[in-house]
């Protein structure tokens, strides 16, 4: 059994600024990460090859791939497994949220914008980040920002974690304008976690040890925890003891973690009983649009390059126009844009078809490149993808029973007026656009959404009564045990998530640092 000053659950945004921050004060410091180490060139492109793509909860199937997929009650939900986390296929936006976003009452003292600012500060620094530069002709830039201004919408570049220009550095380079950045740079020119954050920490003395999947966590009679862990290849298991542990395996994993602790192998039986209340899908809303009279060459650039705001009225959102490599648009293009109608039929078997979905395409049956064409399908030079981030009503709630999370939510019913006022705004891009418009297919079948911005479930709180952890990260009643990521947001925010998990992060850990 090895022992840590502190062990640090996941490498994503939380945990690598966690491991560096305590690395850098001299701690011993090991992190645990359930998914490989990517190195540019070994980003997954080939679909057929679902065993690369794919990500298998141990005990649920056998896939170590890159992407973590699932279909829950109420909501679909995307998340990453890999050495960096979401960073390695996250569309690098870098937001720092309105003030208004922190007058909501979930967030607890002393959390608002003017707080978190210095924190902004250090994220915005070690992450290097910039906006696309303004000296490069993109059409889908160009005709984007003239749909903003047509219909009188505030728009803006935002800040990217991207190295724009410069010289080749051993296997990073500077961005080569593909809109590959969801799907792993291979090019290396995404300033990802792990050649930030957590290099940081390796140069000071931090062990990464990546397919290691936590389980639980134990308190030792001595002090400090123990974290027991999965050889996610092997499946062989051991444990690491820290005077410190940092859970921050993404919101899905986290709370994962600490139900399992509580209600399964009962070490932690005084966590909150608001364990997973307060989940937000973050207001994810996708859409398309096909057949644009304009050739938007949607390949050529980052995937994302601006962001129009809808912050008039409540609840406010942000809109994006993300896009991503040829191939990947041709065959969106190709699925065209089925009619509503139809599709809500098929509303009540949402759970039944998700997993057969999910199966197919974990097993291969979908890997094979389309051929049929759907209704609306167009040349996809004149596609875009349509992408709003809104304040829902984070009310979800997640459950845990025999090995397995699920969500409950009645997100349609509870967040019409969001969904209303997202999905005109995507209708008048469409108009400006001269195009066709429909929301992604899980919404207009199933009246699903599918979020790639899960958020909360351990909630920060004053008190054990209201959330999880209280506003230094720490588990209410077990001391010396934090949770750094996305799930100790209270609330929606509405804008792209990084920036506020990260700037939380390095003040959690700055605290954890002083003890």
């Amino acid at each position: 059994m090895s022992v840590f000053d502190a062990v640090v659950v996941g490498s994503g945004f939380g945990g690598s600024i966690a491991a560096a921050r305590l690395a850098a004060a001299g701690r011993r410091v090991v992190v645990l990460e359930r998914g490989r180490r990517y190195r540019p060139g070994d980003f997954p492109r080939d679909v057929k090859r679902v065993e690369d793509l794919f990500w298998d909860q141990p005990g649920h199937g056998k896939k170590r791939g890159l992407y973590d997929v699932r279909a829950f009650a109420g909501i679909g939900a995307v998340a990453a497994a890999g050495v960096g986390g979401g960073s390695l296929v996250y569309a690098n936006i870098h937001i720092r949220p309105d003030a208004s976003v922190f007058d909501d009452s979930r967030w607890p003292a002393p959390f608002t914008r003017a707080f978190l600012d210095p924190y902004f500060d250090r994220v915005a620094a070690r992450l290097n980040v910039a906006p696309l530069p303004e000296n490069l002709r993109l059409p889908k830039r160009d005709h984007y920002r003239e749909a903003a201004a047509a219909l009188g919408r505030p728009i803006f570049d935002p800040d990217q974690a991207v190295r724009w220009t410069g010289p080749q550095d051993g296997d990073r380079g500077p961005c080569e304008l593909v809109a590959e950045c969801e799907f792993g740079c291979r090019h290396g020119a995404k300033n990802t976690l792990d050649v930030t954050y957590l290099a940081d920490a390796q140069r000071d003395g931090a062990d990464v040890r990546p397919n290691t999947w936590a389980t639980h966590v134990a308190p030792e009679p001595g002090g400090g925890y123990q974290v027991h862990v999965l050889d996610a290849l092997s499946g062989g298991r051991t444990s690491v003891t820290g005077k410190h542990v940092v859970l921050a395996a993404g919101t899905l994993g986290t709370n994962e973690i600490l139900f399992r602790s509580r209600d399964d192998a009962k070490t932690l039986p005084n966590v909150s009983r608001q364990l997973g209340r307060g989940y937000s899908g973050n207001g994810d809303f996708l859409g398309s649009i096909q057949n644009s009279r304009f050739d938007l060459e949607p390949w050529r650039g980052p995937d994302v390059t601006s962001v129009m705001k809808f912050f008039d009225t409540k609840p406010g959102f942000t809109m994006a126009a993300p896009t991503f490599n040829q191939p990947v648009m041709r065959v969106l293009a190709s699925l065209g844009q089925p009619e509503g109608a139809a599709m809500r039929l098929l509303a009540p078997a949402w759970r039944t078809l998700s997993d057969a979905m999910s199966t197919a395409f974990r097993t291969g049956l979908l890997s094979q490149p389309l051929t049929i064409r759907g209704p609306h399908a167009g040349d996809a030079s004149r596609m875009t993808n349509l992408f709003a981030i809104g304040q829902d009503n984070a009310n979800g709630a997640m459950q845990f029973g025999g090995d397995r999370l699920d969500i409950e939510w009645a997100y349609a019913d509870e967040n019409q007026p969001l969904i209303s006022r997202m999905e005109q705004a995507m209708r008048d891009v469409a108009g400006v656009y001269g195009g066709t418009f429909a929301p992604l297919a899980s919404w207009t079948a199933f009246r699903r959404i599918l979020t790639v911005h899960s958020l909360g479930g351990c909630r920060l709180a004053s008190d054990p009564s209201n959330g999880v952890v209280s506003t230094e990260g720490e588990v209410f009643g077990y001391p010396g045990l934090f949770v750094a990521d996305g799930s100790v947001v209270p609330t929606s925010i509405g804008f792209h998530p990084c920036m506020t998990i990260s700037a939380i992060a390095e003040r959690i850990a700055e605290g954890i640092a002083a003890r």
